[in-house]
């Protein structure tokens, strides 16, 4: 018996037993769907989180304030306030790093903010003008801070979308007047939405002049009394200079700070945080395609199960083959061709299945944020070439059992 011989006989043998082989494919069609499902989540969440990074900038690398350690205790990355707006300056000097082009630096914190009757807390972010390049956002109506606002500290503000739409949710926010801090700040620009809910928001931001922010509504020192900055982000022209620009920069600000060894200063790309959330993502889609995988091992248990009653059934028929010729190795194919095909069928139903589930839960949100949901190519391969196997694998006990029965024992069995 050839291989491509084999295939039609076992479907024709179960379609002999329409309910029974429904039944046994059943389990593999759920475990396909389960898998498809659950690991499309996974991906979903994957490329949220790379988008919502990616969206940021694109070629970044951003500078954090070092950790501070008190009694043998080492707090947070950040906490320290050793990255000053003079190290943004020299930073942005081309003779210094050759390979950085924008840099913005950053001084946040939380204020509560009112105007028009509303009032909510929000993000305020002291920037310079080269933070609307640098940080990929654009203005939806009004303009974004000038160096001119910078140099005179202007107490102006540009709105994120969120925040806009919370104050100023019936008017143009644009010439309106927002209080920050109790602080009187004049509306010159909103800027388009970008997407996302809670904590970390690019929407739920209010962005001021530096100069504004540090002389009007919080300003941290050193004691040499230069102007702590919470974040320096710089954009490198070309993606190939990222780790130059990351060396340049480290050099600098280890001869600024006069360090050696231990840094009081943390220089990440944004590739690298890319990198180790795709990781964690990635574990995270194993993790749930090994749960669902589970539910396959079950329909392949009861794929065994099906075959093994089958085999006992055919004993007679299997006798008879034997007797007229039939090889070990042709029984053998014909059954494992049979477990295959019941997990092929189940296989192919299982993707249509969990194709219809992860579009569904892709059409849903939780707590006000859309679930992604990706179908790839190599998901469907996946859940597919698993399932075979498993019917092979299960299938084989019961075939090798078939091919041993002597055929004087097969014929006389009742």
């Amino acid at each position: 018996m050839k291989p491509w011989e084999a295939l039609p006989m076992a479907l024709a043998s179960l379609t002999n037993n329409k309910l029974r082989s429904a039944l046994t494919i059943l389990g593999i069609i759920i475990g396909v769907a389960a898998v498809i499902a659950l690991m499309s989540i996974g991906e979903g969440v994957q490329k949220s989180i790379t988008d919502r990074i990616s969206s940021v900038g694109s070629n970044l690398v951003f500078v954090y304030p070092g950790s501070q350690a008190q009694t043998n205790v080492r707090s947070a990355t950040g906490s320290s306030g050793t990255l000053t707006l003079a190290d943004a300056q020299a930073i942005a000097d081309p003779t210094l790093v050759p390979s950085a082009g924008f840099v913005a630096p950053e001084v946040s914190q939380g204020f509560q903010v009112s105007a028009a009757g509303q009032n909510t807390r929000a993000q305020v972010l002291g920037v310079t003008p080269e933070y609307l390049t640098v940080r990929n956002h654009t203005i939806s109506s009004g303009e974004f801070i000038s160096e001119l606002q910078v140099q005179a500290k202007s107490p102006v503000a540009v709105l994120g979308a969120s925040i806009a739409g919370t104050l100023f949710a019936e008017s143009d926010a644009v010439e309106q007047t927002v209080r920050i801090n109790r602080q009187p700040f004049r509306v010159i620009g909103v800027l388009a939405s970008k997407g996302g809910t809670g904590f970390g928001s690019q929407d739920n931001v209010i962005m001021v002049p530096i100069s504004a922010m540090t002389s009007r509504l919080a300003v941290q020192r050193t004691t040499q009394g230069a102007i702590n900055v919470n974040t320096i982000t710089v954009q490198v022209p070309v993606a190939s200079q990222i780790d130059a620009a990351k060396a340049e920069i480290t050099e600098l600000l280890r001869d600024r700070h006069g360090v050696i060894g231990n840094d009081d200063f943390t220089v990440t790309a944004q590739e690298d945080l890319l990198d180790a959330l795709r990781q964690v993502t990635g574990v995270f889609t194993l993790f749930l395609g090994a749960i669902a995988g589970i539910s396959l091992v079950v329909g392949g248990i009861g794929v065994m199960n099906i075959m093994l009653v089958s085999v006992t059934e055919r004993t007679r028929e299997i006798g008879i083959r034997k007797a007229a010729g039939a090889k070990r190795r042709d029984v053998l194919l014909q059954f494992l061709a049979e477990s295959a095909a019941l997990s092929l069928v189940g296989g192919v139903i299982g993707i249509g299945l969990g194709w219809s589930v992860s579009r569904l839960i892709g059409g849903t949100s939780f707590q006000g944020q859309a679930i992604v949901t990706v179908v790839s190519p190599n998901i469907v391969l996946l859940a597919v070439s698993v399932s075979i196997a498993i019917g092979i694998f299960f299938g084989i006990y019961p075939a090798s059992r078939a091919a041993r029965l002597r055929p004087i024992e097969a014929l006389r069995f009742e």
